[in-house]
């Protein structure tokens, strides 16, 4: 995205003199009516530049959010004005793009564009640029502030940016898996049979928050490594633990396929909730586990690698649990031979550390400690081992 110069405080004059430069002293709106520049108050009006175009398939997908967040915004009452500057090649691709949008535009014309790109330094599109925040502006662009905020965003000030990152960070290391789950809409989460489970019974335990989606082939191998650990935890440790799918499912239908297979808990699919936690513990990538403690505090932010590789034996997965499983792990290793010459193997065994094997000899899954062969795919339990004499 772009990152023009929110810095500058002579915004709009900047603005009103390079259309004046083109005889330019109004813009259109979508009745083609004449809207004169002196019409607006830049001081008490939020007026943003949103520079796109039909042809560009990022503009294509955001435009239709910017256009609810603007009626949003509007029917709250909220002054807010967005002025389209199109950098499409003709008038007929401005055209087509225009009539999907309720704010006013500058009248067509490439060279003024152009200006208008250069003066507000828009690399990329689509670009939502603030023209009149005296100094108070956000340093980033508007248009991932909107996707991460949507209507919390306005109106676009870094005094605003820096309230809602306080709010985010009051969330992630509050304690209240309460507030992270629920809000004054939505008291529960939902099971997989459909059934509703109130977010209050979750106090107490110890949280996975799954960010998954059914598309994503590596959620669909993490799912069924979670889905061991899980099993075995409910089976020894009954009712202290707990998994919550934040889906990134592309719809409704997805999400049900990828939620029938699991044997916990999911926030709705049409809840803004998932997309807020995303964003709130830094998501970048799936799948993704994010723990939660008991006091409702973060354990880790890199559950699944803790998962991976040592499953439930982890629980409560903290950090000193972690160090006894290594340090039990270490023991373990000192007390084994470091190669061995097995009778059903003819070439020497070293010993290995793997996160997950299937020994060759009793065909049962393994992990941590292998006999393993350096010269062909060969793997043995080390209790499966009947040493040469």
């Amino acid at each position: 995205m772009s990152k023009p110069d929110y810095q500058a405080t002579n915004l709009p004059l900047d603005f009103l003199n390079i259309l004046a430069s083109e005889g330019v002293d109004f813009l259109l709106s979508g009745e083609e009516d004449k809207v004169p520049l002196s019409s607006f108050d830049y001081e008490k009006t939020t007026i943003c530049l949103f520079f796109s175009a039909n042809w560009c398939r990022p503009c294509q997908s955001f435009t239709p959010k910017l256009v609810q967040l603007y009626n949003m915004l509007r029917t709250m009452g909220k002054e807010l004005e967005i002025v389209f500057i199109s950098l499409d090649h003709d008038e007929d691709g401005f055209n087509a793009h225009f009539e999907t949008m309720p704010w006013l535009t500058v009248p067509f014309d490439v060279n003024l564009h152009k200006k208008l790109r250069e003066r507000f330094h828009v690399i990329r599109i689509p670009s939502l640029v603030p023209l009149n925040l005296d100094g108070q502006s956000v340093e980033e662009d508007l248009i991932g502030l909107i996707e991460d905020f949507g209507e919390d965003a306005f109106p676009f000030t870094k005094k605003r940016r820096e309230e809602l990152k306080a709010i985010d960070d009051s969330m992630r290391q509050g304690g209240k898996i309460d507030l992270l789950l629920a809000h004054p809409g939505r008291a529960y989460v939902v099971a997989s049979d459909g059934g509703k489970v109130l977010v209050s019974k979750l106090i107490g335990k110890t949280v996975g928050l799954y960010f998954g989606a059914h598309w994503c082939p590596p959620c669909r191998a993490f799912t069924e490594q979670l889905v061991e650990a899980y099993n075995q935890l409910l089976s020894s440790r009954v009712d202290c633990f707990e998994v919550v799918l934040v889906s990134s499912d592309r719809d409704q239908k997805e999400f049900d396929v990828n939620i029938s297979s699991m044997p916990w808990l999911a926030l709705p699919f049409e809840d803004r909730t998932r997309q807020d936690l995303c964003r709130i513990f830094n998501i970048k990538a799936i799948p993704a586990l994010v723990l939660i403690g008991p006091d409702g505090k973060p354990i880790s932010t890199n559950g699944k690698k803790i998962n991976t590789l040592y499953g439930a034996k982890a629980f409560p997965f903290t950090q000193s649990s972690i160090e006894e499983i290594e340090e039990s792990l270490r023991k373990e290793g000192d007390s084994l031979p470091r190669q061995i010459q097995d009778i059903k193997h003819q070439h020497v065994l070293k010993l290995d550390m793997a996160k997950a094997y299937v020994c060759n000899y009793c065909e049962r899954q393994g992990k941590f400690w292998a006999l393993s062969c350096d010269a062909c795919d060969y793997d043995l339990h080390p209790t499966c081992v009947e040493e040469a004499s």
